[in-house]
């Protein structure tokens, strides 16, 4: 009730009413930004670089306890999943994708980066006979724009936003237009909705759908720019004011002063002498002048001087308030000010190690939510799909795949590394947390460098097999040795 807050009465709304109304013109504004704005762009580019990568992949860990079966035998279909997936996801071809542009990389960067301008994160999972290669399963990734209630018609308690909803609340289909209704082609289509369940009778997944639910009932996500497109969008006009007033205080640096005064310009224009002296003042300027050690000077009319322009832009305090905006971006972004802005500048190693730690866990989690709500269903139809090849073969007496789902599906999902802000302190650090039981080096290698263990060892296999006589590979050196530590006690090495 006090002064400054006693106006502040925002209504309380149902999740999907509050969102319904703003959810076009925002997305349209954090489209625009993306496009337009340097800051905006690169922000959506980084996170999804940092979250996806060029190769998000899977590690098939089947629960062998809850299956009942050995912990080899969980290893080897294990192994039968990723070798099934990578086959699918690396078809040069293209056939995971329907429209045959881009292999699942660059399917599941455009998912992410379209859940984060748009909210949302479609993808129809096809069945289609009739591509390249053994794989029947493909994707398209829908525009969210095309989620739409058939007809246009208002929302319901089991329709809103194009989303059909059970009782429970539960999403059981999703209705999309065959074509954007402000396209300038196929317009006839615009005005046509298909229907397509969530999944099949017997759980065969055929939309993924990935959104940050926020509240309880909310069908439809909103864009995560939605709290900082104010801030960027001020940024961005202050930027184009300052820039615009450099460059004209740079055009404008010089110009002639006349002694004239408005009245004797009036009074010349009166007596029709002010077309003798304009043209006279031509003839002068288009005279060569005097010329003294190579520099010309300008001959001016009698009483004329050049003068400068104090430029008074772009502000002196422009770059710290700048900083401060986009400090406030990074923050509702849930970046770091420096990632943002590509300014490294200010930063030591203690405060860029814990910005890289606080952002990370953060990139974490959206990965693991990202990978469990949209990856792991069309994960699920591919191995579905392997399985019926006979790429994957489940041992008899086991549960079948849709029978125990989640022990089958468990895997981890490997992205990008880290990185490293000191390669040297940060591998020591890594052996230490392995040799300690607190890690392991399949994790160590996932976390720093995006690597594949399973591959890291066959590849060192190799080359151990390719040393020559007398030659011993780094890998088979004693592992404290290497990292720089000495002995089970973590003693440093001696000065000698």
């Amino acid at each position: 009730m006090s002064q400054e807050l006693g106006a502040w009465m925002p209504h309380r709304e149902h999740p999907d009413s509050e969102l319904a109304a703003a959810r076009d013109p925002i997305t349209s504004r954090a489209r625009d930004l993306v496009r337009n704005n340097g800051f905006a762009a690169g922000a959506v580019q980084r996170e999804t670089d940092a979250v996806i990568g060029a190769q998000f992949r899977p590690a098939a860990k089947p629960d062998w306890r809850a299956l009942g079966i050995t912990r080899e035998e969980a290893s080897e279909i294990g192994e039968q999943m990723d070798t099934a997936f990578r086959l699918w996801a690396d078809d040069p071809l293209h056939g995971a994708d329907v429209t045959r542009t881009q292999g699942w990389g660059g399917l599941c960067g455009m998912a992410y980066r379209t859940g984060l301008i748009d909210g949302d994160a479609l993808c129809v999972i096809h069945w289609r006979e009739d591509g390249p290669g053994p794989f029947r399963t493909c994707l398209r990734i829908v525009d969210p724009d095309l989620l739409s209630n058939p007809q246009n018609r208002p929302d319901s308690p089991t329709m809103r936003g194009g989303v059909e909803l059970d009782g429970w609340g539960a999403p059981v289909a999703y209705h999309f237009r065959r074509e954007h209704e402000l396209s300038m082609f196929g317009w006839g289509q615009s005005h046509i909705w298909d229907r397509w369940e969530r999944e099949l009778p017997w759980f065969r997944p055929q939309v993924a759908h990935f959104f940050e639910r926020h509240r309880d009932g909310q069908t439809r996500g909103i864009s995560r720019l939605a709290p900082v497109l104010d801030a960027m969008k001020m940024q961005d006009k202050h930027s184009r004011v300052e820039l615009q007033a450099a460059v004209l205080g740079a055009i404008l640096g010089l110009f002639i002063s006349s002694p004239l005064s408005p009245e004797a310009v009036s009074d010349l224009i009166d007596d029709g002498k002010f077309t003798a002296l304009d043209e006279a003042r031509q003839a002068l300027g288009k005279e060569r002048g005097l010329i003294f050690g190579g520099v010309r000077l300008p001959v001016l009319a009698p009483g004329d001087s050049i003068e400068s322009v104090n430029v008074q832009r772009p502000a002196g305090q422009y770059q710290m308030f700048e900083t401060a905006v986009l400090r406030r971006i990074a923050t509702g972004l849930g970046m770091s000010y420096e990632q943002l802005a590509m300014d490294w500048s200010q930063v030591n190693y203690s405060s860029a190690r814990a910005a890289l730690v606080e952002i990370w866990r953060g990139f974490m989690a959206r990965r693991r939510e990202f990978a469990s709500r949209f990856c792991q269903p069309i994960r699920l139809a591919v191995i579905e799909d392997a399985i019926d090849l006979g790429l994957v073969r489940l041992p008899p007496g086991a549960p079948g795949l849709y029978e125990a789902p989640g022990a089958w599906m468990r895997a981890k999902w490997i992205g990008p590394g880290r990185g490293f802000v000191d390669p040297v302190k940060e591998a020591q650090a890594a052996a230490i947390r392995v040799a300690l039981g607190l890690s392991t080096m399949e994790d160590e290698a996932a976390e720093l460098s995006g690597a594949d263990y399973s591959d890291n060892l066959g590849q060192i296999e190799r080359e151990i097999e390719q040393m020559p006589a007398g030659v011993m590979h780094p890998a088979q050196e004693k592992f404290a040795t290497i990292m720089g530590v000495q002995g089970p006690d973590m003693r440093p090495p001696s000065e000698d």
